[in-house]
């Protein structure tokens, strides 16, 4: 069986193509488990997961947790607003003390970016970074390639782009990075005040008319503004935000071409894309809930292979 080039999953810059293909052969095998009226598999019976989730998440923590469960892992949750770090224990401390229950893998959302690489050099199990800050967020972007995959028949020199809050998106530079890494073409659309100065850097162009982005791309992702990252105001309003790089059932009608529409969640409708673009053919977005939960069960079994040698 071929396996995985790392033993954690800090984020997409760890990994090479080869490991992200087997990510999605084995979560192909994943999705068919999941659609049958048996949606278990004892692959994990004897490996524990905790999850720590340092930020608020609905969708990536109960994805995970399905994920964990589909493969009859053991899960303890832990949410640090009820723990003791309110009372000022160390990242370390409390990872140790559920380590101490013979814990083999935690998956881990934390506000500081590099929450993830730190802990894996002090800890003796294996990491998923859940998200980590302003930093990476590898499981969304692996879940948002299958998606395009999935409804492109391959990612290689498809025309992607990234529209709203780069600057504070997690999911926007973990995107950037696999989707560079599977050979396809990458724009981010925003306002500039959104738009990280080093960007080009990754190999990616800037475009700030969302009209002449849509008539170049395949796939749309779009982000949501964070506005819980912001401390200062980078566009006037949200009704101007709306006007300029909203997405409408009238401006996708308007293209010459059909283009998917993608959203990571949780969506603003009526900011970033309006319901009946979300609701409609085009997007892809349920797809990618989905997926979510086969991409998951793929990187945990492929990681916890592993450990178990």
């Amino acid at each position: 069986m071929s396996e995985l080039s790392v033993n954690h999953l800090l984020g997409i810059k760890y990994l090479n193509l080869d490991d992200i293909n087997l990510i999605f052969e084995t979560a192909d095998h994943f999705k068919e488990v999941i659609n049958r009226p048996i949606k278990k598999v004892p692959s994990l019976r004897d490996i524990t997961i905790a999850n720590l989730f340092f930020e608020n998440s609905t969708r990536t923590r109960l994805s995970f947790e399905l994920a964990e469960k589909r493969l009859s892992a053991d899960v303890i949750n832990f949410s640090a607003a009820s723990s003791s770090v309110k009372k000022g224990e160390t990242l370390i401390d409390t990872v140790n003390n559920i380590l101490s229950m013979k814990v083999d893998m935690v998956v881990m959302r934390h506000p500081n970016p590099g929450a993830g690489v730190f802990l894996s050099k002090h800890v003796e199990a294996s990491i998923v970074n859940a998200g980590d800050g302003a930093h990476e967020h590898p499981t969304q972007a692996l879940l948002d390639s299958y998606s395009i995959r999935e409804r492109l028949g391959e990612v290689q020199d498809k025309k992607i782009v990234i529209v709203g809050d780069i600057l504070h998106s997690r999911v926007a530079l973990s995107n950037i990075f696999a989707l560079k890494m599977q050979g396809a073409e990458v724009k981010v659309c925003g306002p500039k005040t959104l738009i990280p100065k080093y960007i080009q850097d990754l190999g990616v162009t800037v475009e700030t008319n969302l009209k002449k982005a849509l008539e170049w791309c395949d796939v749309a992702n779009m982000l949501r503004v964070q506005n819980e990252r912001m401390e200062i105001s980078y566009f006037p309003s949200t009704r101007e935000y709306t006007q300029q790089f909203g997405v409408t059932k009238k401006i996708l009608e308007s293209l010459d071409k059909e283009i998917v529409i993608m959203h990571p969640g949780p969506i603003n409708r009526g900011v970033e894309i309006t319901s009946d673009v979300a609701d409609s053919s085009q997007a892809i977005i349920l797809d990618q809930v989905q997926n979510g939960v086969a991409v998951r069960m793929a990187v945990i079994y492929l990681l916890a292979s592993k450990i178990k040698r």
